[in-house]
Order: C-alpha cells, then sequence, then structure tokens
C-alpha cells in the first residue's frame, strides 16, 4: 500500500482525487448499510450524507486499495480550508469511527451476515500541495461487502443531497431497494414489515434509550414517520405512503408503499456534491450548538435558518441596544416568521425554474439576451482589431470614408469634429467606425448563431 511520500502515492491519490467523478449519477449502497441502528452515538443527518460521498469514492478507487484519500473539499463545502482548524469535520469524523453500530438489512435474514463495528476503521486529515486530504478506511470484516456489494440499492447522491432530515435521508434509501421489486398485479412495492419500533432508532439515527422505549407509536409517528414522508413526497423521485399493521387496537409493524413518479419534481444539481456544512459552521461561529441548529433546519427547513443566521450575525455586530448574550435563542426567536418568507422564496425560485413558468421563460430570455450582448461585445472588439490591423493609407481612406458618410446621415456634429481631432478610436466614435466597417467589409455586425450562444454560456460558467 502506497504511503504519502511514496514513489507511486501521486498516481494513487490523482485517481482517488477524480474518484467522485467515476460513479456517475449513482452509487451501489449495501442493504446492510441501509437500516444500520446506532448503538453508541447519534448519527446526524450531515454525518449519514458525509459517509455516503466517502464510500461513493471508495467505491470508484477498487477494493484492491486498504486505504482511501480524497481532498476534504470534493467531501465537504463550507470549511475554512485555509486554516488550521477543522473542528467540525473532525467532529463527523470522529463520530463515524466512533459510534458504534448494527448493520443489518431492512428485510429480516437478507443479509448474508450480521456486523457490528464503527462507519469507518480510520479517518485522517493531513495537508499536502497547500490541500488538505482526507485519509480513511473500513473495517475488514465489512470492506468487501461495502466496495463490491451483492445486494444494495442504487442511490441518486443529487437526490440524497436535498433531503434534510437524518429520517428522509433513511428512508428514501431504504424505498429506494424496494422500489423495483416484483408484486402482485394491482399493488405498490413495498418495503419488508418490521415492528415499528425497530424502525425507531433506524429512522431517527439515535440509539435506543430507556426514555424513548417508553414513547407511544403516535410520538414517532407524528414527529418521525410524517415529517420524512411528506419530505420524501415533495423532493425524490418516490411517492412513499405508511402502511400500518394492527393487532388488536394498537399497532405493531409499519412497512411503506412506494410509488415511482414520471418526473422527479424540483431541478437537481449534478452529483456528487459535497456535503454542505456552511451552515453548521456559521453557526459555530455564533456559538450555536450544531446539533440544536440541525433540529431547526429539520424543522423550519435551510433556507430559513440561512435567512435567520444572516440575521443572527448582523445582530452580533451591531451590539445595540446591548450585546447578544444567547445567539440560539435569538435564532428561535426569529424562526416563525422566516420559515414563512423562505417558503415564499422558495416558490418563487421554483417558479423560475419551471420551463412552463411565465417568470422561467422570462428568465431564460434575459440569459440569452446577455449571452447575445457578451457576443456582440467580443465581435466590435475582433472588427476593431481588424481596423488597427489596416495599413496607414487604407485606414486613412476608411476615415475620410466615414467622414463622408457621417455627413451624408447628418450625424451629430460633434461625432465628426472628434473624429477630425482625435482619430476613429474615440469613444465617441469607435462605434459608427466599426458599424461603418461592419456593413463595408462583413455585410454588417452580424448575428450570433445558436452554437456561438452556447459557447458563451459555458465560458461564462451560466447553466443552460
Amino acid at each position: 500500500m502506497a504511503k504519502v511520500g511514496d514513489p507511486d502515492h501521486d498516481e494513487i491519490v490523482e485517481s482517488q482525487a477524480n474518484g467522485l467523478a467515476l460513479g456517475g449519477t449513482t452509487f451501489r449502497k449495501p442493504v446492510n448499510t441501509l437500516a444500520i441502528v446506532p448503538k453508541s452515538a447519534r448519527i446526524t443527518t450531515l454525518g449519514r450524507k458525509t459517509y455516503n460521498v466517502l464510500l461513493h469514492v471508495a467505491q470508484a478507487a477498487g477494493l484492491e486499495n486498504d486505504v482511501f484519500r480524497v481532498p476534504l473539499d470534493q467531501v465537504v463545502k463550507g470549511v475554512d480550508f485555509g486554516s488550521n482548524d477543522h473542528a467540525l469535520i473532525k467532529k463527523h469524523l470522529r463520530a463515524m469511527v466512533s459510534t458504534t453500530v448494527e448493520w443489518q438489512s431492512p428485510t429480516t435474514g437478507e443479509g448474508s451476515t450480521w456486523n457490528v463495528s464503527g462507519l469507518l476503521a480510520h479517518a485522517r486529515l493531513f495537508k499536502e500541495s497547500n490541500q488538505v486530504w482526507v485519509e480513511y478506511s473500513y473495517a475488514v470484516n465489512l470492506k468487501q461487502e461495502l466496495l463490491d456489494p451483492t445486494v444494495f440499492a442504487r442511490l441518486k447522491l443529487e437526490v440524497v443531497s436535498q433531503l434534510r432530515t437524518h429520517a428522509g435521508v433513511a428512508l428514501y434509501e431504504i424505498c429506494t431497494r424496494y422500489k423495483n421489486i416484483p408484486v402482485r398485479e394491482g399493488q405498490l412495492p413495498r418495503t419488508a414489515r418490521q415492528p415499528w419500533r425497530w424502525w425507531r432508532p433506524v429512522l431517527s439515527g439515535q440509539p435506543e434509550t430507556e426514555r424513548t422505549a417508553k414513547l407511544e407509536y403516535r410520538i414517532f409517528k407524528r414527529d418521525t414517520l410524517k415529517p420524512a414522508i411528506a419530505e420524501i413526497n415533495a423532493i425524490t423521485d418516490l411517492d412513499v405512503e405508511l402502511v400500518e399493521h394492527k393487532q388488536g387496537r394498537f399497532v405493531s409493524d409499519i412497512q411503506f408503499a412506494i410509488h415511482q413518479k414520471t418526473q422527479t419534481p424540483l431541478p437537481l444539481r449534478q452529483p456528487p456534491e459535497p456535503v454542505d456544512l456552511t451552515l453548521s459552521q456559521k453557526g459555530r461561529d455564533l456559538g450555536i450548538d450544531e446539533d440544536k441548529l440541525e433540529g431547526l433546519v429539520a424543522k423550519f427547513g435551510q433556507d430559513a435558518v440561512r435567512l435567520g443566521l444572516q440575521q443572527v450575525e448582523e445582530r452580533a455586530r451591531s451590539q445595540f441596544p446591548a450585546a447578544l448574550r444567547d445567539a440560539f435563542r435569538y435564532l428561535l426567536a426569529l424562526m416563525p416568521a422566516l420559515s414563512g418568507q423562505a417558503q415564499e422564496l422558495a416558490r418563487k425560485e421554483a417558479q423560475r425554474l419551471d420551463p412552463n413558468s411565465p417568470v422561467s421563460r422570462a428568465e431564460q430570455e434575459k440569459q440569452r439576451q446577455t449571452w447575445r450582448e457578451e457576443w456582440l461585445r467580443r465581435r466590435r472588439r475582433q472588427l476593431a482589431e481588424e481596423i488597427r490591423a489596416q495599413e496607414p493609407e487604407k485606414l486613412q481612406n476608411l476615415v475620410r470614408q466615414l467622414d463622408a458618410h457621417l455627413a451624408a446621415r447628418n450625424a451629430h456634429p460633434s461625432i465628426r469634429k472628434r473624429l477630425a481631432a482625435n482619430g476613429w478610436q474615440h469613444p465617441l466614435v469607435e462605434y459608427e467606425m466599426i458599424k461603418f466597417y461592419a456593413d463595408l467589409a462583413r455585410g454588417g455586425v452580424g448575428e450570433p448563431t445558436a452554437e456561438d450562444l452556447l459557447q458563451i454560456a459555458a465560458e461564462s460558467s451560466i447553466d443552460l
């Protein structure tokens, strides 16, 4: 195995640095990793998403590797990579190594073995060539099945990246496993049927405690199941429906019916996106506990919390009428009002992105006009270069022709005056010279083709 500084290290680094692009739009998540049950600590939403990205990179790198390395900024974003303080990502990596989990399939007996270990066997951050890298490995009893699974769910990371709760992520991953399982005619595919208490730690990401063991099903349904189902149905390519099974008057088991939508309702980024730690980092800078902040994100949404953090930041800077004493309480007070504001902004953004929306059509036309103006600017610059390249005698003749042309069409006297005194490159005259030369030599400045506009868009990094 190559280590940092070994001759073949660069080759390994290069292949693994490109790992994010090797797996296409999906990756294979083994069934035993779908219904993981935390035993020692909570698994956060960001932690689970980060784990997915790391697993995607490792699968792209291949089974022959024991240790995997990838630039940290390809795994997470929103951290100050130029500093030595990586406390936030260290916290997530530490949790992945130290959190003990049971690995099991959502279907009893489907997995060939039962395993218990940490999410990662080890993790290390190091800096090389002015870039921060994350190095990690998996437990030997899990590596084969993690990197080359025989039974798996094919996940779209760009969909998972938009889910904001651990329950939403976990349930979506499990439902994806079962969405293509054949069923009887007229019946939707379903997940495995399990006792509702089995589902609670799997979806919540929290170990069972004496307190949670006493909670009733209705609390679990209200606080975990309903929000997760609503989130999946609103964002993903699936519609999920809760199916309850009763013994007498009480719900004993639950499962989920799955319907695949013909279209994904929201436009999605190209995967895999680095996990966004921007909000967590900003909250940490303001002294807000990450777990508390994640709770607000789950309840009010990422956009509302982002708006709230901006206001908390402004309040902390102002020190008026007094210093801010509790940033979290101040943020919590802002949330109800900001939630509605964020929903309205999201609605307008969805309208803008909807190709059938009048707002979207106007936006597209504005974009095309921007590209056209950029093409014309470049075209005029090219024509100006052609004029400057003329031989002195030909250029003088061209200036005389322009003056006669301006006189013939009764152009404003100041233009002819500037031409005589300062030459054709005076800002007031240059436009007239370029247009006159283009009409004379090219039949006009011209109009961009569709290919020209695509080229301008690509060079400008503007989404089509």
